[in-house]
C-alpha cells in the first residue's frame, strides 16, 4: 500500500501532524481509536469521511 495516497502532512492543518487527505482526522487519532479496542467498522460507523483504506493506510504509516 502507498499510504502517501491517503496522508498528508500540512503543516497549517492540526499542527503539521499526519492527517488523512480531505479530513482534520490525523493518523494518531485512528491509531489511538483502534489501540483503545475500535474496529475499522467501528470507526467508519463514527466517522463515515473514513474509508477502510484511509485507515489501513493509518496503520502502514
Amino acid at each position: 500500500m502507498n499510504y502517501t495516497e491517503y496522508i498528508e502532512i500540512n503543516p497549517e492543518k492540526r499542527f503539521g501532524k499526519p492527517c488523512v487527505i480531505g479530513t482534520r482526522i490525523s493518523v494518531y487519532d485512528v491509531l489511538s481509536w483502534m489501540a483503545e479496542g475500535m474496529s475499522i467498522s467501528d470507526i467508519i460507523d463514527d466517522f463515515p469521511e473514513l474509508n477502510e483504506m484511509q485507515i489501513k493506510a493509518c496503520l502502514a504509516y
